[in-house]
């Protein structure tokens, strides 16, 4: 049947067809883009990270600068983008550029709503940095790229309804539908940090009470660690002899190699920030149903640490316990890159777009030139 005849039927069913070609071509870039080189870029509140990556997920390389200080403006750091891709660009054949930001990118995936660590706000970040590199820019949420990677690459590969969990200073998400990232209406879908578990609980930077970032992420595990040890608990010793009594000093990372070496207190809270990592994942499997959650950031590495309590409290909440199945919770493989080398995949897909559209000019003008000078051969010399 002819698909012209779609043409004549009313507004809201021609768009239909049109929205579903959309919804799919996300879904086919992995297997249709073209293989070529490029750079993906992850802007966090400390460190702007920049990668050539090639069709296969493998970084060739990597630079790395400092973000410059959120009280400069949105340029400085636009600035600091630029200069990595174009160095960059100085040794590889890049055709496109993607950006995970660790913030609010609205549906359209160019402006950048909010970040926290930055003072972007409504920034349209990739029509700014397009005009300035020549190539396409494609811009999404940090979680949204490191969800598109472990999908692809890493520890989410072969699902079709994968959740990731980012555990960082808060708590970030993403989540992958038969191989299309679900942003919602507006593009911030995935803040699971900011789920209410603890009804007038601890302040959230938000500010509600009872994010479950606040008792399951980075700053939950240390904020327990250094009130325990201005406490002087007896169970904090070995964290304020490792410290020498500065209790400021006290990391994330610290308390994770304390743990690995045996520090009871150490083991407790990774243990309590995985039970409640646990709940909020069965909170999350009862509305969502996913097949796979994935576990990300830096929190992450204190593996077993974490994961086992976590799929512990997971199986004791989960709704209908016994008489469904139960998702897969595994830790995501391609670390702190997994942003990056996202990133770096989906602008595939806007590279395939710039190289049709590149080919069809060139087609265009080759048509004009032909039947120009077919106008000049009938018209015969002046």
């Amino acid at each position: 049947m002819s698909t012209y005849g779609t043409f004549n039927a009313p507004i809201g069913s021609r768009r239909a067809p049109a929205l579903r070609t959309v919804g799919t071509r996300e879904r086919r870039s992995h297997l249709t883009a073209p293989r070529v080189p490029t750079v993906g870029i992850d802007i966090g509140g400390t460190k702007v990270m920049a990668g050539v990556v090639d069709a296969d997920g493998n970084i060739l390389e990597k630079l790395r600068a400092e973000t410059p200080d959120k009280s400069k403006s949105p340029k400085v750091v636009e600035d600091t983008i630029v200069e990595l891709v174009l160095d960059l660009s100085d040794r590889h054949d890049v055709h496109a550029v993607g950006i995970g930001a660790a913030g609010w990118v609205d549906a359209d995936r160019n402006r950048v709503l909010f970040a926290p660590h930055l003072s972007w706000r409504n920034e349209p970040l990739r029509d700014r940095l397009a005009g300035r590199l020549a190539v396409p820019v494609l811009v999404d949420n940090d979680a949204n790229t490191a969800a598109w990677a472990e999908w692809r690459f890493g520890a989410g590969r072969g699902e079709d309804h994968l959740v990731m969990i980012t555990l960082g200073t808060g708590i970030g998400g993403a989540i992958l539908e038969d191989g299309r990232v679900k942003r919602g209406k507006f593009g911030v879908a995935g803040e699971f940090g900011h789920m209410q578990v603890v009804p007038g609980g601890h302040r959230c930077p938000c500010g509600n009470r009872g994010c479950w970032e606040q008792y399951s992420s980075g700053n939950a595990l240390v904020r327990e660690a250094r009130e325990l040890a201005a406490a002087d608990s007896p169970v904090a010793y070995g964290i304020i002899e490792h410290v020498k009594g500065n209790i400021s000093d006290i990391t994330g990372p610290m308390i994770t190699e304390l743990a690995r070496e045996g520090d009871a207190m150490c083991i407790e809270l990774l243990q309590d920030i995985g039970q409640w990592l646990g709940v909020g994942i069965a909170n999350l499997a009862a509305a969502l149903d996913p097949s796979c959650f994935v576990i990300g950031g830096g929190v992450s590495a204190a593996d077993d640490l974490l994961i086992v309590p976590a799929r512990d409290a997971f199986k004791r909440h989960l709704t209908g316990r016994g008489y469904r199945p139960e998702a897969r919770i595994a830790r995501a493989q391609l670390g702190p890159e997994a942003g990056m080398v996202g990133a770096a995949d989906l602008a595939r897909l806007v590279a395939r777009r710039f190289r049709r559209a590149n080919r069809r000019r060139v087609e265009r003008h080759e048509r004009y030139e032909r039947y120009v000078s077919s106008r000049r051969a009938s018209q015969g010399p002046a």
